[in-house]
Formats: structure tokens, sequence, C-alpha cells
């Protein structure tokens, strides 16, 4: 289907009625962060949007709640997403925006699925939205004025950045770590190269010490 502005607002709208206030003003959050990084690295403004709008849909969701959104859309995600059943609100949210709202682009429905856990390979409007649900203005813990500094810099080095955040996060809170989320890290740092990384792990180690638990920002549910 065709986004455009009218089609934008009218989904706004409707989000605004169905997720609770304090979600849903993170959701215009993030939509504001990616509209910007969207006008900075030269991406489709509508796609971020939609994206944005839709990404933490089914983040309220419990359990039942999803894994029966999961039966009726005939979703296949593999066990671990099952065991950390939070994980599947990504996925959840892509199949409610594509079934029930009409939202068939690709770019947007994936940017949807995978903005908690990334994935190797992501195109520009995926990186936006992982990014952006980590620097919406909203946010507030250690780290957060670099990272979004960086993210409206250097897109690819942001990306980095918070992958490797999330995975201090996740390690240290004893949580499940999915692999796509491994995959995507380990792909950024090819893609990268270990110049350009090792320069940002001193920049960050000069502003937070080696030890930086306090400044993972981690968006695993």
């Amino acid at each position: 289907m065709n986004i455009n502005e009218a089609r934008l607002k009218h989904i706004e709208q409707v989000l605004a009625k169905r997720m609770k206030t304090g979600r849903f003003q993170h959701t215009l959050g993030v939509r504001n962060a990616a509209l910007r990084m969207a006008d900075q690295f030269g991406a489709d403004r509508e796609k971020a949007a939609m994206a944005a709008l839709f990404h933490d849909y089914a983040k309220g969701f419990n359990k039942e709640e999803l894994l029966q959104t999961v039966r009726l859309y005939h979703l296949q995600p593999d066990s671990l997403m099952v065991q950390a059943h939070q994980l599947l609100h990504g996925s959840v949210a892509a199949a409610i925006a594509l079934n029930e709202f009409g939202i068939d682009d690709d770019e947007v429905l994936k940017a949807i699925e995978y903005h908690t856990t990334g994935r190797k390979h992501m195109g520009t409007i995926e990186k936006i939205i992982y990014l952006a649900d980590f620097i919406e203005e909203g946010r507030d813990y250690s780290g957060v004025a670099f990272l979004r500094e960086l993210a409206y810099r250097e897109l690819d080095l942001a990306v980095y950045q918070a992958l490797t955040n999330t995975m201090i996060y996740v390690l240290e809170t004893g949580k499940l770590l999915h692999p796509n989320t491994v995959e995507a890290r380990n792909h950024m740092l090819n893609e990268l190269g270990e110049r350009k990384v090792n320069a940002l792990k001193k920049m960050w180690e000069g502003l937070y010490g080696k030890d930086s638990r306090n400044s993972t920002g981690g968006n695993y549910p």
C-alpha cells in the first residue's frame, strides 16, 4: 500500500486510542528520532515513521496474547523467542500491521519485526528504528547522550555500539540473548573494520570507563 501523510495521521490516531499513554508517548519519541535520522541519512520518511508507530504495538501483550497472535497469523518463531516470549512483540506487531492495517512494505515490516534483536544485513530503515528505540528523547540512562549524538552522525557505528550495549545488558541481567543480536553485532564489526571500532571503543571508554554496565540502555524486554 501507499504510505502518505494522511495514512500516517490516521494510524497515529488509531494507535493513540489503543496504546497506553506512556507507551504511546515513547512511540512518538521513536517516530521523531526516526524522522530526524531519515532526513540525515536520506531514508524514506514515511517508511521510517510508519515502522516507528507500530514497533511497540504489541509490547503490552501478555504471553497468551502474543502466542494467540502467533497462531492466528501462522508465525513461526524459534524456540528461544517462545521461551523469552516478550521478544515476540516485534514479529507480532509486524503481523498485525500487515494483516489488520494493510501495511505490506517489506522494509517497514522488517524494521518492526527486528527492532529489539536486530539482525544481520539490516537495511537503513531497520537500523534507524533499532537506534531510535534507544535514543528517543524519553530515554534517560548513562551513555544515551553519546549514543544519541553518534546516531545522528555515524549510523553504522551507532548501530554497532547499540548492539554491543544490548549484549552487555542482556548478559549482565542474566537474560536470554538471541542469536540475531550476536550475528548483527559481528556483521557490523566486519563491515566497519577494527580501526573504526577501536576508535569508537576509545571514545566510549574515555567517557564512561571500561566498566560500562551503567551505560548500556539495553532495549531487550
